[in-house]
């Protein structure tokens, strides 16, 4: 008989939430499969586990996977994990379960914590329906090309970010979506968690220039905010374009855009390079 693949779910944060099923499964299978078998041995300690593991990652994903498969074939029964939350969620676990189905295996999965679905229901947004895009892409005419693509969709928009591109990444957001609601979510369940609820640009102002560390999950309102009566706010190009019509060179008119609408110099320069080039 061939073996079971078990997808076990870890705390995103916080030791405490882990279920006794999955410990139960960790202690009795015959071998674990972690994407960073150092980071996996600290929860393994903490609950006295002494299974055997494995790494499991980005770099080795199919070739692993295919070890795996042999072992299932052989009647080994095989956890996978992730470093934080559930396999194969914006992490390694997809090949091994393609290779488990392929072998005849059985495929289980050991329900957990996920950062995504953590951060969407304390977030304030609707939750019937929802778009995860996993990490947005790292360069930022690519950013705009993805955010663009879900502009019209309605659903709530999540996101995985990294701290050292939260400010662009909110900038590119309101260029592209408009002024909505959203919520960065930062460091769940750990000691300094952290949620941030308010309009894009009023995140913007809050982090724009600051240090951030933490995991983070970006979640936007499906719609922009309409105001009755109200004008749709100018962009960075029309307020530059009106005080160089007073007679501001456009050094001196980012500058003074930067100040009035709260914003680092550089981070409103690179957001008016980003769009418009070099002028």
């Amino acid at each position: 008989m061939t073996g079971t693949l078990y997808l076990v779910a870890t705390p995103i944060g916080n030791l405490s939430d882990i279920s006794m099923r999955a410990l139960q499964t960790l202690r009795e299978v015959d071998l674990i499969a972690c994407e960073d078998t150092r980071h996996t041995k600290k929860l393994l300690n903490h609950y006295v586990i002494s299974t055997r593991t494995v790494s499991y990652h980005e770099h080795n994903e199919r070739e692993r996977a295919e070890e795996l498969g042999q072992l299932l074939k052989e009647g080994k029964n095989v956890a996978v994990v992730s470093d934080a939350g559930t396999p194969a969620i914006n992490d390694p676990g997809f090949h091994v379960v393609k290779e488990a189905i392929k072998c005849g295996a059985r495929v289980v999965s050991i329900p957990g914590a996920c950062a995504f679905i953590s951060a969407l229901v304390v977030s304030g947004l609707p939750t019937d329906e929802f778009y995860f895009g996993g990490f947005l892409p790292s360069k930022s005419n690519a950013r705009r090309a993805k955010l663009l693509s879900v502009k019209t969709s309605q659903a709530t928009l999540i996101f995985y970010e990294s701290p050292h591109r939260l400010s662009q990444s909110l900038g590119d957001a309101y260029e592209v979506l408009g002024e909505r609601e959203a919520v960065v979510a930062r460091e769940l369940t750990k000691l300094h968690e952290e949620i941030s609820r308010g309009t894009l640009s009023e995140l913007i102002e809050k982090f724009s220039g600051k240090e951030i560390r933490g995991e983070i999950v970006l979640l936007i309102d499906r719609n922009e905010i309409k105001v009755e009566g109200k004008e749709k706010e100018k962009s960075i190009a029309e307020l530059v374009a009106e005080l160089e019509n007073e007679g501001l060179d456009t050094r001196a008119a980012l500058k003074r855009v930067a100040r009035e609408l709260g914003l680092s110099r550089s981070e409103v320069y690179r957001r008016f390079q980003s769009k418009y080039g070099a002028r």
